[in-house]
């Protein structure tokens, strides 16, 4: 009877864990705590709670089961990684201007492999370039951050499963008719992020004026002018 006992314990724990690996909530509680409506993160107060960071990743390293997980798990739970990872970079160099102080001359941020997740160490850019844009959705492109003015903003909430489609739809939204684009009829000047994986947008849409017309509210001309507008690499902090 306790035999039966243990191991039905044991499946309810189990069931209940793999329940757990994709509410995010830790995560969510410090994106909360931490980053305003407008993507802001403040820095200086996130550092004091760096340890709760680092508990999350614990937790998303040792529960990476990709293979396990359906392409809405997968997507949100990499979404995830890669903006609590570029938090941990950021509060390891804190206080810093810019991400890109980190590395040095020689080294891209992007490119130091320090991301653990299940036996492997990726960087930043493998999680983005390898593993998420692999999966063809280019509205991640609006999910993932950069700790930086001119990514489009961190969200105050972690991306889950149940509801990923709809806030993938939202992120998108809310960066195009941003600031950080300028959109006419004929003419559009379009963050750098629209110009550096324009094949992303071309192969979901046709053209990137064709992906963009998806959350524009106004018509947009097929042979409108494209322009870019510079960068700001300038540290996305309150």
């Amino acid at each position: 009877m306790k035999r039966c006992f243990f191991i039905l314990s044991f499946f309810i724990t189990l069931v209940v864990q793999s329940q757990d690996i994709h509410k995010h909530q830790l995560w969510d509680d410090l994106l909360q705590a931490f980053v305003n409506d407008d993507g802001l993160v403040n820095y200086a107060a996130f550092k004091t709670k760096e340890a709760e960071l680092d508990l999350y990743l614990s937790q998303l390293n040792k529960q990476y089961q990709p293979t396990q997980f359906t392409k809405a798990q997968k997507k949100a739970y990499l979404i995830n990684a890669y903006n609590a990872y570029t938090i941990k970079l950021i509060l390891k160099h804190y206080p810093i201007k810019s991400i890109k102080d980190i590395g040095g001359f020689l080294e891209n941020p992007f490119k130091i492999k320090f991301a653990q997740l299940g036996e492997k160490t990726y960087s930043l850019d493998q999680i983005e370039k390898d593993m998420l844009l692999e999966m063809g959705d280019p509205r991640v492109h609006f999910a993932v951050n950069c700790a930086s003015f001119s990514c489009p903003s961190l969200s105050n909430k972690a991306y889950v499963a149940d509801e990923l489609n709809l806030q993938l739809e939202l992120a998108s939204q809310k960066f195009i008719n941003s600031d950080k684009n300028s959109i006419k009829q004929n003419q559009l000047k379009l963050s750098k992020i629209f110009k550096w994986y324009s094949s992303d947008f071309e192969a979901h849409s046709g053209s990137v004026i064709r992906f963009i017309q998806n959350y524009y509210s106004g018509r947009l001309s097929s042979d409108a002018d494209l322009e870019y507008l510079n960068y700001s690499w300038a540290l996305n902090k309150q």
